[in-house]
């Protein structure tokens, strides 16, 4: 929904350059679409950094809110997919391995918490993308079958999830993440104003 893709590689980045080490794409690759907490510990074993999980993440935040101040934006396509899903009736939530405080910011630079049923975070979870635990929970939450479920992701982890959950998987790649291998997914579309993804959802898309 947001840039946070591109925020992530902006605050990986600066993490590593204060320790004198490169942010690979590889590295990017693995951390993408996982909890916080994993995501840390997979860069520390990545280049054996010497430091703790907890150091980083409270590094991270302090990295984080500087960016975000000036460079969160909504995804193209965002506004107008909201509007249409409301106009339709469709419900909607949020399914995020991101943590709530994080969550709760982003949301609310923008107001957006209102406009969906429910929201989950990675403390909703045990397991985290790849595994399919947080969708599993969403379409349990809709009280329908995950086969009913339409979910949008951007990283090969989230779309994996979104896989094995048995939902209908729509990969909405993003800068970094157009290189990651969506072939499983039900549809890939390259932005939330694609047409394929509202004919998908069988509403009509904004004139």
């Amino acid at each position: 929904m947001v840039n946070t893709e591109e925020l992530y590689q902006l605050v990986g980045t600066e993490l590593l350059r204060r320790r004198g080490k490169p942010f690979e794409a590889e590295l990017l690759d693995e951390m993408m679409g996982r909890p916080a907490r994993v995501s840390l510990d997979i860069m520390i074993r990545w280049h054996a950094l010497d430091a703790t999980i907890e150091e980083l993440s409270s590094e991270t935040d302090v990295i984080f809110a500087e960016i975000l101040r000036e460079r969160l934006a909504c995804m193209p396509g965002l506004v107008e997919l909201l509007a249409a899903l409301e106009a339709a009736g469709i419900p909607k939530s949020i399914a995020t391995s991101s943590g709530p405080a994080f969550v709760t910011k982003v949301l609310g630079r923008f107001n957006l918490a209102p406009r969906f049923q429910f929201i989950l975070t990675s403390e909703d979870i045990v397991e985290g993308k790849p595994h399919p635990e947080i969708y599993l929970k969403a379409a349990k939450r809709f009280g329908v079958p995950p086969a009913d479920l339409l979910v949008l992701e951007d990283s090969y982890n989230g779309c994996q999830a979104a896989i094995r959950a048995g939902t209908f998987a729509v990969a909405v790649p993003g800068g970094h993440s157009r290189r990651h291998d969506f072939q499983a997914a039900s549809l890939v579309i390259d932005s939330l104003a694609d047409s394929r993804l509202y004919e998908a959802l069988g509403i009509a898309p904004p004139r």
